[in-house]
């Protein structure tokens, strides 16, 4: 049923308490004094402590006890009893974090009922702390093509670690579930995983939310990096941390403790650093925005996160597995794509990446029809799809050109589009365009069109024009 440490300097008290809980089910571990607490609490965290105040020959009351065992393990609840109990006393033990204080002699009915209530709620509190971890993002990665294949396999070795890993890569390509990837298949996996929104936190209360503060009022609130013990902090948009913060962060890396705002104890953790950004951090730093040695800690193992441009092979499969998601979920309809859908939404531009994909397939199944297929017509126009009823449209410079330039530059687009929706596969694009594939080799040679290797994948060019991956 759990663990229980009884910390009493009256060895008939703390006899008599662990054989009641024997009884009930429970194991038991005795301490007479500060320093045997201490080396039992360092050697195997308890599920429950039951810790009297006043300890003979012991370097540390249970008030002391208390606060450091609250610093190190702050999910362990502690019941404080007491042979010379009052209201004060009984004030400071909740303030630092006890679970409950009881007078002695006390009647052991009531003892169990408070023990039984504090391992509950233990118990819910750790369940409450999994589902949000759950529900937030989902770890699955989804997808077959060679980008996707090369970023997994390099997520899987690092899985193996417990170096710190700078992710990089546009908004919304899915840096986070590749963070919880990470934390989800390596050995913290039981642990916590602690986002920190580095740009969405207010700068005056950054050094609050990472490191907790302690006041005399409300005594101890934990910070993020608290919350993260034995688990993941993910530092995202690390470059928007104020330099301040930088700073203290940095030496929390170096020495793996930090004292809360208001506080004067170091509080120890043993924390994985994961990091993401969408800028360059190198010039960041020579803009004075990012410290160099925070950089160099961070970013051990440096792995880059496609953008959806470089992956269009797995948006089909990345559509499906919203529905799929959002039918579970909010109880959205199970639909399909028809194939041309499919083959618009990977010639459509995504600025956003997977994110924007999924608030598409989002507002398609609220907003639109009620058949078992999505068509072409039912993907927003606004999202890169031809409005309804409508031709090609020409734009001015297209318009002023002879017919064979134009049409060399529609085939020259056409094609360049097809070759990165099939991730680099010559021969799917020449089944899908009707060509035999000697004859695409030899229009793309005309054309000037060519493919090279990005992110791990082939991806089509203008010959003599590297930048542009259309």
């Amino acid at each position: 049923m759990g663990d229980i440490l009884i910390v009493d300097d009256e060895r008939d008290i703390r006899e008599l308490v662990s054989d009641i809980l024997r009884d009930e089910g429970y194991t038991t571990r005795l301490a007479a004094n500060s320093d045997e607490c201490m080396r039992e609490i360092n050697a195997d965290a308890p599920a429950l402590i039951v810790l009297d105040i006043w300890l003979k020959d012991s370097r540390m009351d249970g008030i002391d006890i208390l606060k450091t065992a609250k610093r190190d393990n702050p999910d362990i609840p502690v019941v404080i009893i007491s042979g010379h109990g009052n209201i004060e006393i009984a004030v400071a033990a909740i303030k630092q974090g006890a679970y409950d204080f009881i007078e002695k002699p006390f009647n052991i009915d009531q003892l169990m009922v408070v023990i039984g209530r504090a391992m509950e709620a233990s118990r819910l509190r750790r369940e409450n702390m999994e589902l949000k971890r759950r529900d937030v993002i989902s770890s699955d990665m989804i997808g077959s093509s060679a980008a996707f294949k090369a970023l997994k396999c390099q997520l899987d070795k690092v899985t193996k670690s417990n170096g710190r890993v700078m992710l990089s890569g546009p908004p919304g390509a899915g840096k986070e579930v590749a963070a919880r990837y990470i934390h989800s298949n390596s050995a913290r996996s039981g642990g916590p995983f602690v986002s920190v929104n580095c740009a969405s936190i207010a700068p005056e209360r950054m050094e609050e939310v990472l490191f907790g503060r302690e006041t005399p009022e409300r005594g101890i609130e934990p910070g993020l990096l608290e919350q993260a013990h034995g688990g993941v902090i993910f530092f995202d948009e690390v470059a928007d941390m104020p330099l301040g913060t930088q700073s203290k962060i940095l030496r929390v890396l170096v020495e793996h403790q930090f004292q809360r705002v208001g506080g004067a104890d170091n509080v120890r953790v043993d924390n994985r650093v994961i990091a993401s950004t969408n800028r360059d951090l190198q010039a960041e730093i020579a803009a004075g925005r990012m410290r160099e040695e925070l950089y160099h800690r961070l970013n051990v193992v440096p792995i880059e996160v496609p953008s959806l441009e470089e992956r269009r092979e797995d948006i089909p499969e990345l559509a499906r597995h919203f529905i799929d998601e959002f039918h579970r979920v909010q109880g959205l309809p199970m639909r399909s794509f028809t194939s041309e859908a499919e083959a618009l939404m990977q010639t459509m531009h995504w600025p956003g990446n997977v994110r924007q994909l999924k608030n598409v397939i989002e507002r398609v199944l609220i907003l639109g029809d009620t058949s078992d297929e999505i068509g072409a017509r039912e993907l927003p126009a606004g999202e890169g799809a031809p409005e309804e009823g409508g031709g090609l449209a020409l734009n001015g410079s297209v318009a002023t050109l002879p017919l064979r330039e134009a049409r060399e530059l529609f085939e020259r687009e056409y094609l360049l589009t097809q070759i990165n929706r099939f991730g680099g596969n010559i021969s799917r694009t020449a089944s899908f365009v009707g060509m035999e594939r000697s004859a695409l080799h030899r229009k793309l040679k005309s054309l000037g069109v060519v493919t090279s290797n990005k992110a791990g994948a082939r991806i089509a060019r203008v010959e003599g024009n590297s930048s542009e991956d259309a």
